[in-house]
């Protein structure tokens, strides 16, 4: 299928800026939420939050497979788009944590909401598995911050924008800079309400957004790029696959 050739193309390209990435990095750093930085209790709040999401983008994925069977390959192209995308830290001192564009824009517009929590699931728990990237006590907390808020306000935005006929790429622009600004605010939430103490909560929580903005700033707006690439590119070479995902209607196709 072309929309296999396109997603390979946008995994070799990410994957090219990913190692030259790396290559220019003399210290390891964990990505999203380190390993260790939350209690218990506040991991395991996070991790409770996050199991039905994902259950329900499992269900979501075997009922739509059973009548299409593109679709899990489709899936499993998109997961490892978000895994690389999100491979690229850029550590925030201060915050416990790192910047990173999150990619789950693109999946959460194509495939929607609930089965992009469950490919940024996998995705983070291959990360901290294997890349010691984020960690398995933070998975719950990480799934939340990117999976469901990422996705969820993404689709939300682009939804919303379409709907007052604004530009599918604007749209997907907005979708892309929206989504990972609030994977950031998400996760400025869980850091603060996890290792506050006995401080106030809100003082905390603006410290770390704050520690974020140099760097995310000017990620979000290549995330927004970056779907806004994507979206474009599908709806040039396979509009057909847009419609097909309800992303576009059948009259606005490229012939």
């Amino acid at each position: 299928m072309k929309i296999q050739n396109i997603t390979r193309h946008l995994l070799f390209i990410t994957f090219l800026l990913v190692t030259c990435h790396l290559s220019l990095v003399t210290e390891a750093n964990a990505m999203h939420i380190s390993e260790g930085i939350l209690p218990l209790n506040w991991a395991a709040l996070w991790f409770a939050l996050s199991v039905p999401f994902v259950a329900y983008g499992i269900k979501r994925l075997k009922d739509i497979s059973k009548i299409d069977l593109s679709y899990k390959p489709l899936v499993g192209l998109m997961t490892a788009v978000v895994f690389v995308i999100s491979l690229m830290p850029i550590p925030v001192p201060t915050a416990g944590t790192c910047s990173h564009p999150g990619g789950t824009a693109i999946p959460a517009i194509l495939l929607g909401p609930s089965i992009t929590v469950l490919i940024t699931g996998v995705a983070l728990l291959i990360q901290a598995l294997f890349f010691a990237h984020g960690g398995l006590s933070t998975w719950g907390a990480d799934v939340v911050s990117m999976g469901v808020m990422g996705a969820f306000v993404g689709l939300g935005v682009f939804r919303l924008l379409r709907r007052f006929n604004i530009s599918l790429a604007i749209s997907a622009f907005f979708a892309g800079l929206l989504s990972d600004w609030a994977i950031y605010l998400t996760t400025s939430v869980e850091l603060a309400a996890g290792i506050r103490g006995n401080e106030p909560f809100m003082p905390l929580f603006a410290k770390i957004a704050i520690a974020f903005i140099p760097t995310q700033l000017p990620l979000g707006i290549v995330e927004g790029v970056m779907t806004a690439g994507m979206i474009t590119l599908l709806y040039k070479r396979r509009s057909d696959l847009l419609v097909k995902f309800g992303v576009i209607k059948a009259e606005e196709a490229i012939s």
